[in-house]
């Protein structure tokens, strides 16, 4: 053959070489969900593509018999081409055998370069930019060439399918979908610009319904707003102007010994009608739902779709009432700051190294916000003020201050035994993982 027809034979290796490049790395980088997408849509390719992604032993057999037989000959055909014409422009410094070697070498080295950039850096790169085009542009002439060295292939696949079996190692892809598959492409979506801040924020709290318990959404204790049975209606209509709310506990003698509860708009219908409001007429009361605080949020929602309602009291392990929540305390939890703006923040930043934090506000927010979820594991508290009593081992006073994980956590005010503000700064030192009890801090 002459130089012309062995450099165009070089050329055509390469090219195919490159080919079977882009229908491995194609395959293997198709998104599953994209795939479907297209094959619902018709597209008969994108269905082809599937079968392969889930049983892909004779595709990529297939694929590694062209490249590796097209390796060789390539560097067969190239050592043929450059390493006689290197070796006689060699040959005007060196002795012939010294020449040929260093022919050879030069053949060997340009050759190889040859196809780890053209057969394989740049088909793969660009198989990854765009692997479903590929996938859907390589599987027709695929399907041909996995029929054409069948037997190879089932010779390679059984040695091969043995072997693995031997190994034990899979030879399946897991297809599931776990949550933390889920959230990570909303980050990623995130990054990219596809998806806005608030809309990750929503896909996150969504799954963190299974993780946070009630106590986290609820309205504590010493916030609720309840009724006693015998309550005059005068005491009614004042405490409904002055804390209006659309249902409120009716207890008898005390909130732990709840009966039910009243919906504002039975009292405003009787209102209306100039009926009494007195909640001695056991038909404005209702059954409420009670639940233990150890519940999910998750666990809160099937309740209430299981027994039509969106209110729950919320007792302990004493039967107590520690706080009651509502379907719209779980919905503001996971729409976070995208609904109800004009609540009292929680967690308001100061500037890039200090927050000022309501004492009640969730753990899970908490190192959220500040980006420290390894150290603040919430397995014994459930807010801020929890992780300050369980570093402190007492009830926080004011000055009080525990370092963590950079981090400086001082309370500023306490009501009674509640913490109500914490003042967060970060750092420039670290700091250790465990939390450092500093104490009362003196001006």
């Amino acid at each position: 053959m002459t130089f012309g027809q062995n450099l165009l034979l070089l050329l055509a290796l390469l090219v195919a070489a490159a080919f079977f490049s882009v229908a491995e790395i194609a395959i293997a980088a198709s998104r599953r969900l994209r795939l479907r997408q297209m094959a619902e849509n018709g597209d008969a390719r994108a269905e082809e593509v599937l079968r392969v992604q889930q049983q892909p032993g004779h595709y990529f057999t297939a694929i590694q018999i062209g490249v590796n037989s097209l390796a060789i000959l390539g560097g067969i055909v190239g050592e043929g081409i450059f390493s006689p014409a290197f070796a006689r422009f060699l040959g005007n410094w060196f002795s012939p055998d010294m020449a040929a070697t260093l022919g050879f070498l030069g053949s060997f080295v340009l050759v190889t370069s040859l196809f780890i950039i053209l057969t394989d850096l740049i088909p793969k790169q660009a198989g990854m930019a765009e692997p479903e085009r590929f996938a859907l542009a390589v599987i027709g002439p695929m399907r041909i060439l996995v029929r054409i060295f069948s037997p190879l292939v089932w010779i390679y696949s059984r040695t091969a399918d043995h072997l693995m079996r031997l190994l034990r190692l899979p030879s399946r892809r897991d297809e599931r979908v776990t949550s933390d598959d889920i959230l990570a492409l909303a980050e990623a979506g995130t990054r990219s610009g596809v998806l806005a801040r608030g809309e990750q924020r929503i896909i996150e709290n969504i799954f963190e319904l299974d993780t946070r318990t009630v106590s986290s959404a609820m309205t504590q204790r010493d916030r609720i707003a309840w009724f006693r049975e015998d309550d005059p209606a005068d005491i009614i209509r004042a405490r409904i102007a002055e804390e209006p709310f659309s249902t409120y506990p009716v207890c008898r003698g005390d909130i732990d010994h709840v009966i039910g509860y009243v919906d504002t708009r039975d009292l405003y219908q009787r209102l209306l009608i100039g009926q009494s409001i007195s909640l001695a007429d056991n038909k404005l009361i209702h059954k409420v739902l009670v639940v233990p605080d150890r519940l999910t949020l998750a666990e809160v929602l099937e309740q209430f779709r299981q027994v039509g309602e969106d209110f729950a009291m919320i007792v302990n392990e004493y039967s107590l009432i520690v706080g009651l929540v509502t379907l719209n305390d779980v919905m503001s939890t996971v729409m976070g700051e995208l609904v109800s703006p004009w609540d009292e923040e929680l967690i308001i930043q100061r500037d890039d190294n200090s927050w000022l934090i309501d004492g009640a506000t969730p753990i899970q927010d908490v190192r959220r916000v500040l980006g420290i979820e390894e150290h603040l594991h919430g397995e014994e508290y459930e807010t801020l003020a929890g992780f300050l009593m369980d570093a402190l081992r007492r009830v926080p006073r004011r000055t009080d201050v525990v370092s963590l994980g950079g981090y400086h956590f001082e309370v500023l005010d306490v009501d009674t035994y509640r913490v109500d503000q914490v003042l967060v700064t970060r750092s420039a030192v670290s700091h250790p993982s465990a939390a450092a009890v500093v104490g009362p801090r003196t001006e």
